[in-house]
């Protein structure tokens, strides 16, 4: 198992969505993040210069989900994952991009999300 960043809980106002309304009034949006790196290095050093800054991940998903309105909480979800492994020198990311009471018409739901793992290509 390698070693982790986790980022829970970050919470961003969005535009996302197939509905037009959403596109017009947009909603809050829950991402969930887990980084896998070696991160040996800096649990010895203890230098910042030895790890990826968490702040820096959560601005890079800051960026995507305030940004470019997108369709799917998938295509949101692929983003992420793209920037932080081109960004960082990540093995490995997954992705959790939860929205809360999603519009379904006649129902209630409390969440609907998507999960990805992705892994740099090698």
């Amino acid at each position: 198992m390698a070693d982790r960043i986790i980022l829970e809980g970050m919470q961003f106002y969005g535009y996302h969505g197939v509905n037009p309304e959403e596109r017009v009034l947009g909603q809050r949006y829950v991402v969930d993040l887990t980084a896998d790196l070696d991160l040996s290095r800096a649990g010895q050093s203890d230098r910042l210069e030895d790890t990826v800054s968490y702040s820096h991940i959560y601005r890079t998903v800051r960026a995507v989900m305030e940004g470019e309105p997108r369709n799917l909480l998938e295509s949101a979800a692929q983003a992420i994952a793209d920037r932080v492994l081109s960004e960082f020198p990540i093995d490995a990311v997954s992705v959790t991009v939860k929205k809360p009471n999603p519009p379904v018409r006649g129902s209630s739901i409390e969440l609907a999300a998507v999960q990805i793992h992705r892994v740099r290509p090698r």
